[in-house]
């Protein structure tokens, strides 16, 4: 008898926990979307959440509030949405920097990226490009290797204006067995001026913000570190070209839930962010802010986030790059 109602008792609690996420998708959503984008408004990831918050909400009948929470390199954001239930109604539009490369560069993080937050579906990457003064005799990396080896008390400015540049840059030099003088900015307008003036040597960025500049002339690109070249720049090689065959790298976005958000619901928003991603008007979104789509989304962009991890821990280590 003991035994018997102990079964009718475990199956009453499966049904009632069936019943009850049946329940949470059947209601889903119950609310108003809340985007919480780590960037200013007017920022090319705020453009980003509003596109998609915008046919998210016409998919599920809500509205979609976008939050900018910028600061802290993307702690700001995440902790926004960690602070809120995990039913789905609030989401994370996050970059490579909060989630693979602040484990690496920020001393004791206050949220684990792996553990704490579900990717949903990725959304775009833009590659970065390399970029020299007009007038510079550096005109390929074959250049800036055979300089540096050259010249090993003399050492390029290399600079960049995150830790995931730096990163970039570390591998790079790692990998060509060379060394530079790595010089960390703000943000790349600066950058863009000391490389006109002659102040620097070569500077790393994302290429949608130095494009104007090439194309007038005024900076030089030597290489793209895209999986093939851009379609705006064919006379550009990147690495590959270049004879560094494992180099790639981007900067990427990818949209996020709270972890323990139900699986049903997760699959909700999956399928109807990828829906989006990949319609010919998310494509032509894509390409209008010069990147491409991120082909990734659930258990895909969850192993992608962590071999990116990976091999930032392992560029750091090597690189002697402590967290701060």
């Amino acid at each position: 008898m003991l035994k018997r109602n102990l079964l009718i008792t475990a199956t009453l609690t499966a049904l009632s926990f069936n019943a009850s996420v049946f329940a949470q998708d059947k209601d889903f959503p119950s609310k108003p979307f809340r985007v919480f984008v780590p960037f200013t408004a007017g920022s090319g990831s705020d453009t980003s959440a509003r596109f998609y918050g915008e046919r998210l909400a016409k998919q599920f009948g809500q509205t979609a509030l976008v939050e900018n929470k910028p600061g802290a390199s993307g702690i700001i954001a995440v902790q926004a949405l960690l602070a809120l239930p995990a039913d789905g109604h609030a989401i994370l539009l996050a970059s490579n920097s909060p989630i693979s490369v602040n484990p690496v560069s920020i001393k004791n993080l206050p949220y684990n990226p792996m553990t704490d937050l579900t990717p949903l579906a990725g959304l775009s990457r833009n590659m970065n490009v390399w970029v020299v003064n007009g007038n510079s005799k550096l005109n390929s990396l074959k250049d800036v290797v055979e300089y540096a080896k050259n010249n090993p008390n003399k050492p390029l400015s290399l600079a960049n204006y995150s830790a995931g540049y730096r990163l970039a840059g570390e591998w790079f030099s790692s990998m060509a067995n060379v060394k530079f003088n790595h010089i960390s900015y703000k943000g790349g307008a600066q950058i863009y001026t000391d490389l006109m003036g002659d102040q620097l040597d070569i500077g790393i960025a994302d290429l949608g913000g130095a494009a104007s500049l090439i194309k007038a002339g005024k900076l030089k690109a030597i290489a793209v570190s895209g999986e093939k070249r851009h379609p705006d720049f064919p006379n550009v090689p990147n690495f590959i070209d270049s004879g560094f065959p494992d180099y790639v790298n981007y900067a990427w976005t990818s949209f996020y839930v709270k972890a323990g958000t139900p699986e049903a619901i997760k699959k909700k928003l999956i399928d109807a962010l990828v829906r989006i991603r990949d319609s010919k008007e998310g494509a032509d979104f894509t390409s209008s802010t010069g990147s491409d789509r991120m082909p990734f989304f659930g258990d895909s962009m969850q192993k992608f986030q962590q071999d990116e991890l990976e091999r930032f821990t392992r560029i750091a280590k090597m690189a002697g790059m402590q967290p701060e």
